[in-house]
């Protein structure tokens, strides 16, 4: 929010400077991002004007204002507001009232408006448009210009209507039936809810109630007539209208977090008078004010002892009474030990003890608070249990310590990537409206495309054993809504290890990528999972794991073709990890138990199987069949060839078997693995090799 200097002088004597001012204002609440010098004309006599940008967060609506902003100076300069006097207001005559009515207070708790006959529309007098331009606002008209000058003074949102085009002569408040039609000053037709509070006359909708105007009843040059509102709206209700319309207005910024109930009269005068300066006209009617049950100013209960204990020092009463005082805030029922603070309506963010404390503080200034010899604190704060930073520096850990370096590519990429591909859906592309390559129009659907460029690059400097790994988010265009999903990539390319005499090297392949998965995974305290082939177009072969039904990470190796598109030419291997629901399955508890005192042994099998019987398989069944036993199963030889047959495979495994009670008698041992060779027989048809 942009503030002008000359603008603020208006309502508070000011001769600090402007980095002055700007320390004031930070230190207060009112964060001041930037300052800059206003341009002015060349020979202008007006004042060099200074521009403040404001951080306003969302609970500090009684900043929203040049007024807003001169009420925090005065309680930290202790210097007083000068309101401008509107007590010269008075109706000229009564020829044109238009009746309003409310039909929902809830939604409208105070509504008041005037009517103005014979005004000239036209471009605003050179200061008004040089108040409106220095904080970035581009002039209209007079009679729109005006309410935008009050809604910047006060922080109050005003409306114009030609009052001609006012059907019926009559003004209703409400809400209109589901799926109504209105279109706004945009030229845009919506479709109305029936929880969008409108400002309507006897047959149609005129105006979305602090948020955006119609293009039937707006001022226009033509205008001779306007029906004038200043107007108090439900928070609720313009937050719900603005979200669903995506309409973001000033009116609608300062209606969303809460205005001033009880200055809609003040600055419907005071923008009546200055009508009537810069466009002429009369005041054709007396004010409609519609305000059946007032904003009462909240009641707080605040003891002097919590003040001391949060503050950390004791402040005199006479004091915290002062900067309550310069606050607005009403000290009564005053006693030794409490006193009850009356808070202002427009202060929305003031409503419990702790937010009174906080007030005296901040005015009272943190710097004046001094601290002991020993910190402490009376409490110990709840950490959450998963931290996702925590999660990725650990993930980082283990990756360089297995060798692999993290890149960090783009989240742009080029469209061509997401053609004949039919795992990445066209649809789903987030388009870039002002691209600034062609090889950088959409967002990325996945972090594979990128991984290959960086791996060409590498390649083509002669570095070509690679292990990378990125955390990157990917974007996608779902029924209309933009989704972010952040994933985890992993990459391997070239040979295991550098070359050496002592040792042969060989290139990486799929086995090298899973062992670092599982042992991730295993990190992550995710034993538990299905395995099943993976059926990306991305890519040759490869397997998904999944946990409770839902994929959590694909890895294999990546289709000779896809790995073209970036002009690599090597086998890579590939694992996409959903990050996110890796953090959900995170395990921070783990289980310990004693080491077996029992020995543990090992029995071998040598199966003929079917090729299309995986590992998995039998890993699976064995601890169908024996799973108290059983501790580890391990594949320690695979052969296929002319001795066992075509379609055939022989698998050589390895059980380890311990019992945690007792040592292992040869007995049972035998009855486990005949149990074993029995169930692999008839169920997997397999040949048992002795």
């Amino acid at each position: 929010m942009k503030i002008s200097l000359n603008w603020l002088k208006q309502y508070i004597k000011l001769t600090e400077s402007p980095e002055e001012i700007a320390a004031l204002l930070t230190g207060s609440g009112l964060e001041v991002e930037g300052i800059e010098k206003a341009e002015t004309t060349p020979g202008s006599l007006l004042e060099p004007d200074y521009i403040f940008e404001i951080s306003l967060t969302p609970n500090r609506a009684d900043g929203a204002s040049h007024l807003g902003v001169a009420r925090e100076l005065k309680a930290l300069l202790n210097r007083p507001v000068q309101w401008p006097s509107v007590e010269e207001f008075a109706t000229d005559n009564l020829s044109k009232a238009i009746p309003v009515t409310v039909e929902n207070y809830e939604a409208c708790p105070r509504y008041s408006a005037l009517t103005m006959t014979h005004v000239a529309v036209k471009d605003s007098p050179e200061w008004l448009k040089t108040r409106l331009k220095a904080i970035g606002i581009n002039p209209t008209n007079n009679v729109v210009d005006v309410t935008n000058y009050v809604l910047h003074s006060f922080g109050q949102p005003m409306h114009a209507f030609d009052a001609d085009a006012i059907t019926g002569d009559r003004v209703m408040v409400k809400t209109l039936p589901e799926g109504s039609k209105f279109t706004t000053l945009d030229e845009k037709e919506r479709s109305l809810s029936d929880k969008d509070l409108m400002i309507c006359n006897a047959e149609e909708g005129m105006c979305m109630a602090g948020v955006f105007g119609g293009t039937r009843s707006g001022v226009k040059e033509s205008t001779k007539n306007i029906f004038l509102e200043s107007a108090c709206f439900s928070p609720d209700y313009i937050r719900r209208t603005a979200q669903k319309h995506q309409l973001k207005t000033d009116a609608s910024f300062r209606y969303e977090r809460g205005t001033n109930p009880n200055i809609t009269v003040y600055a419907l005068k005071y923008a009546a008078m200055l009508i009537k300066e810069v466009a002429g006209g009369e005041i054709a009617s007396e004010i409609s004010d519609l305000y059946p049950e007032p904003v009462a100013p909240f009641r707080v209960l605040v003891k002097y002892a919590h003040i001391d204990r949060l503050i950390g020092k004791h402040i005199k009463n006479q004091r915290v009474h002062e900067i309550l005082a310069l606050l607005d805030i009403e000290v009564t029922e005053n006693t030794e030990t409490d006193f009850v603070a009356m808070v202002p309506p427009y202060r929305v963010d003031v409503q419990r003890e702790a937010d009174i404390i906080e007030e005296i503080l901040r005015i009272y200034g943190l710097n004046n608070i001094e601290t002991g010899d020993c910190l402490s604190s009376s409490f110990l704060s709840q950490f959450p249990e998963k931290d996702a930073d925590n999660i990725q520096k650990e993930t980082t850990r283990i990756l360089a310590g297995a060798g692999f370096n993290e890149i960090v590519t783009n989240s742009l990429t080029r469209e061509g990537y997401s053609k004949d591909c039919e795992s990445i859906d066209e649809a789903q592309n987030v388009h870039i409206l002002n691209y600034l390559s062609e090889d950088l129009t959409v967002m990325r659907q996945n972090l594979l495309f990128h991984g290959l460029e960086v791996i060409d690059r590498n390649v083509k400097r002669r570095q070509t054993d690679l292990r990378l790994y990125e955390f990157g988010t990917t974007y996608h265009l779902i029924n209309s809504k933009y989704v972010e999903k952040p994933r985890l990539a992993i990459f391997i390319t070239g040979k295991t290890r550098s070359e050496h005499w002592l040792e042969p090297n060989r290139p990486v392949h799929f086995h090298d990528l899973a062992a670092i998965v599982k042992k991730l995974l295993n990190k992550f305290g995710i034993d538990l999972y299905d395995t099943s082939e993976v059926t990306s177009g991305l890519f040759s072969h490869g397997i998904t794991y999944s946990v409770n039904k839902k994929a959590l990470v694909h890895l294999g190796k990546v289709r000779p073709a896809q790995a073209q598109k970036a002009e690599v030419k090597a086998g890579v291997f590939y694992a996409d990890f959903d990050w996110q629901y890796l953090c959900e399955l995170y395990e921070t508890e783990f289980a310990c138990q004693p080491i077996s005192k029992f020995p543990e042994v090992r029995r071998d099998l040598s199966l003929v199987i079917d090729k299309s019987v995986r590992f998995e398989d039998i890993r699976k069944m064995s601890l169908q069949l024996e799973q108290s036993l059983i501790r580890r199963i391990n594949v320690f030889d695979v052969y296929e060839g002319e001795n066992i047959g075509d379609g055939k495979k022989a698998y050589a495994i390895s059980f380890f078997l311990q019992d945690n009670e007792k040592t292992l008698t040869d007995k049972l041992i035998d009855k486990t693995l005949n149990r074993l060779m029995q169930g692999f027989e008839s169920q997997m048809g397999a040949v048992i090799r002795k």
